[in-house]
């Protein structure tokens, strides 16, 4: 049975379940209308029998596809003497060509090295699958029904079913901020692991306060480069650059805008100005690269020359220009929420007293609003750090060491994809350094954004 048409019959086996619970409840009092004698109400009841019929076969399909490959991995390289003698990377080549030939009748280059045991095992590894599947779905059915059948002989007039259904579903969510929190806590460990793999091979100082970033490592010793270079400073200052360049663009306009929309427009040009902004949201980021690569960075480059200036034909100027006019939405968005939540008689008493309108914006709105403003703001700056395809496109791959907005420079996220394309080992200094970055960029958000929840909690409690 497929997986769609096995969640497809769980969901049929817990409607009717809901029923039967509700119908069973009803009738283990003596009338309709002694209903109120039950403990609880007869949709709890079939609340908690849809609970117990979905959730465990649910749960138990999770788990054997977690391991299901694992385990038919295991059973199928078990099948032939001479390719368990490999090695592990040969092995997982082996399985690869398999699930190919499976799939897609597709081989690689080294295909046909096994090409027989590749048949072979193809046609086993379809059996398995099969016979996984149909143990899956009798597995998953069968306790389905029992908690059906369990749930359903427990009901009666004094049976705590809003209880358990209450408790069931407080489970439910503290098992769910578990699974955030501990996937939260496996991201930071394996980015800390690998780059302490990293920092092994190479000196911590020399990564952070290094001048040169190149990661491109030799074959041979004797070879050029063959240590490589991995200084991060050339890669965090471009980040830093393109980002107050951007920065520079949407701060100014996108508060102004907040302003002007939310003190100054009418609600008819509000209603229409304010979902035409948004759109820039929506646009992809490759569509901005394109934009900043083919119409933005030519008209500098000719605007330069002009003047006498010499830009490049990929700078951070160009990238920080559309970067800041992508993230305009973000910030007049946020800004104009947190204005239109300040207390109208905040306002109302200012003009009552005298202010002037711009006044009350500048010593009473903005004031109130500045939690919601700087965290706007924030959200923009990390939202601007972690941008990879503007900078491709319109910064270049060159990990300059400048401050000057005309020059081609790099960001961090850029580096962290170029150094993980294509095929890697996760061994060499080369393909850890991304860790390394990562992990960077990881402190520096979390950074800002504890920054962030600094100034909304020292100015929140000001106005509450």
């Amino acid at each position: 049975m497929k997986l769609e048409t096995l969640f497809l019959f769980l969901i049929a086996l817990s409607i009717i379940s809901y029923y039967i619970a509700m119908r069973r409840a009803i009738m283990s009092v003596d009338s309709q209308q002694s209903i109120s004698k039950l403990h609880s109400m007869p949709t709890y009841h079939g609340y908690y029998a849809v609970i117990c019929s979905f959730v465990p076969p649910m749960i138990i399909i999770f788990l054997w596809l977690v391991f299901e490959q694992r385990v038919i991995s295991t059973l199928l390289i078990s099948n032939f003497s001479n390719i368990k003698v490999l090695s592990q990377g040969e092995i997982n080549l082996f399985l690869t060509n398999v699930q190919n030939t499976l799939y897609s009748n597709l081989f690689s280059q080294d295909g046909t090295r096994f090409q027989s045991e590749i048949q072979q095992a193809t046609i086993i590894l379809k059996s398995y699958q099969s016979i996984s599947r149909i143990i899956l779905s009798v597995f998953a059915i069968a306790v389905s029904i029992i908690g059906i059948i369990t749930v359903h002989r427990k009901i009666n007039q004094n049976y705590r079913a809003r209880n358990k259904f209450e408790n069931a579903v407080s489970k439910l969510l503290m098992t769910s901020s578990l699974v955030a929190i501990f996937t939260t806590i496996g991201i930071v460990l394996s980015v800390l692991f690998e780059s302490f793999r990293f920092f092994n091979e190479v000196s911590f100082w020399d990564f952070i306060f290094g001048t040169e970033w190149s990661p491109q490592t030799a074959l041979r010793d004797d070879q050029v480069g063959s240590s490589g270079s991995f200084g991060i400073l050339p890669l965090f200052v471009g980040t830093i650059l393109i980002t107050i360049i951007a920065m520079l663009v949407a701060g100014p306009i996108g508060l102004m805008t907040a302003i002007y929309l939310g003190q100054y427009a009418s609600p008819r040009f509000r209603n229409i100005a304010k979902p035409l902004l948004e759109v820039l949201a929506g646009i992809p980021t490759v569509v901005y690269g394109f934009f900043a690569a083919l119409t933005l960075a030519p008209f500098l480059r000719t605007w330069g020359e002009s003047v006498g200036l010499n830009v490049a034909s990929e700078s951070a100027l160009a990238a920080g220009m559309v970067m800041g006019i992508m993230i305009i939405p973000l910030i007049s968005s946020l800004s104009d929420d947190a204005i239109n939540a300040v207390p109208i008689a905040m306002s109302e008493g200012a003009l009552g007293l005298g202010s002037t309108e711009s006044e009350v914006i500048k010593k009473v709105v903005l004031p109130a609003a500045l939690p919601g403003i700087v965290g706007g703001f924030l959200l923009a700056i990390s939202r601007a750090i972690g941008e990879t395809m503007i900078v491709v496109m319109a910064a270049g791959l060159s990990a300059n060491l400048t401050v000057n907005p005309l020059e081609a420079v790099t960001t961090v996220t850029v580096q962290i994809v170029t150094l993980l394309v294509g095929d890697q080992e996760f061994d060499s200094a080369k393909t850890l350094a991304a860790f390394a970055l990562g992990l960077v960029l990881f402190i520096v958000t979390l950074g800002l954004n504890v920054f962030g929840l600094y100034i909304v909690r020292k100015y929140r409690e000001q106005y509450e």
